[in-house]
């Protein structure tokens, strides 16, 4: 007999104009902490749809570092105390979305950053969530991660009230993306859909999730070749995006994360490309192991074969194959790193440390 869970409380608005139309409906309390990125809330159009119609008070955080740290989160959460806010309204990508999930915890419970890997007592002020970007997914996720620079990793730390309130998606607030952005963000949500589906975690209500996400995904391939998108295009990567959000809730990710975070943080790749990077081996390693549940993901992106896969990761990041290159030796820290962490228990197999070497080996050697 089947057993399973799925929780999602997150209130989706999906389309045109929904921060527009939410009208006074936008403001979950009296005053706000708007937390954004420097720049794309503001050229995205989203701040000022935000600003035209949000009742009740306003104050603006707009530092949220690229991979925020617990200490750019606690600047945050100190000014929410200071200015009483009782909501937060996130702007942006995954960034800023993750990073007021903490301001969130962190305002009202006496805590340090780190502290919070170990839980937290007080219930997290509630959240509006506006993503900017279609990668990440994070308005529809339990979790948030940040920079540690202790550990020299990014790392995710979750809650079941760390789910948004109310998330309003827009896909015009994707359009001033510019084409590289788009591809390694549309890659991050691509990397949430197949690994939720390819996780050992996986039950039936969450396949049935990432298996939609899957083919509206794959429906943008020829506009992500291109690099040209129309609207429609925008909107089936924000759809996706959300789709692979609402699947990870439920799964969590696998090893294809674990061997990005070192990208991140010591190569600077963006996370989407990071993921990336590991996608095509990951599948590979996969079919090993459940080679039914790989086949379905070619045949819904319409991908001939593994190898065809590998080309068209190899293609969307053309100008970056190649050009990152390690030692040995840090190879294998990283994989040694990778193999502690839960992403690779959710993985099919459970990837050794040698098998995660040779994956690192022969994508970034």
């Amino acid at each position: 007999m089947r057993e399973l869970t799925f929780f999602m409380p997150t209130r989706v608005v999906f389309g045109q104009d929904v921060v527009k139309k939410a009208g006074d409906g936008l403001a979950l309390g009296r005053k706000a902490l708007i937390v954004t990125g420097q720049t794309s809330a503001r050229k995205s159009g989203a701040l000022d749809d935000v600003l035209s119609v949000l009742t009740g008070d306003y104050v603006l955080f707009d530092r949220v570092e690229n991979n925020p740290t617990g200490e750019n989160c606690l600047e945050g959460a100190e000014l929410a105390k200071k200015e009483n806010c009782d909501y937060i309204i996130a702007i942006g990508g995954g960034s800023p979305l993750d990073a007021a999930k903490v301001m969130a915890v962190l305002a009202v419970n006496d805590k340090k950053p780190l502290e919070l890997y170990g839980g937290w007592e007080n219930q997290p002020l509630p959240i509006v969530a506006i993503p900017t970007t279609a990668g990440t997914g994070s308005e529809v996720t339990p979790y948030a991660v940040l920079t540690l620079h202790e550990e020299e990793t990014k790392k995710g730390l979750g809650g079941p009230d760390l789910f948004p309130r109310v998330a309003y998606l827009d896909p015009k607030y994707t359009a001033s993306l510019p084409r590289q952005v788009t591809i390694d963000t549309a890659v991050d949500a691509l990397s949430h859909l197949v690994e939720g589906y390819l996780s050992n975690r996986a039950t039936p209500a969450s396949d049935f999730v990432a298996l939609q996400g899957i083919a509206v995904w794959g429906a943008t391939i020829p506009a992500l070749r291109a690099g040209q998108f129309t609207m429609e295009d925008r909107e089936n990567l924000l759809l996706a995006s959300m789709l692979g959000g609402i699947t990870i809730a439920q799964t969590g990710t696998t090893f294809v994360h674990a061997l990005g975070y070192p990208l991140t943080y010591f190569h600077d790749y963006p996370h989407g490309r990071a993921n990336g990077v590991f996608m095509a081996s990951y599948l590979e390693y996969t079919n090993e192991h459940a080679p039914e549940r790989v086949e379905t993901v070619l045949e819904l992106l319409d991908v001939p074969s593994l190898e065809a896969f590998r080309e068209l990761m190899n293609e969307l990041f053309a100008d970056f194959v190649g050009k990152l290159h390690v030692g040995e030796e840090r190879i294998r820290a990283y994989a040694e790193k990778a193999a502690q962490t839960r992403n690779v228990t959710y993985s099919r197999g459970t990837p050794t440390v040698d098998q995660l070497t040779k994956i690192l080996k022969d994508n970034i050697l």
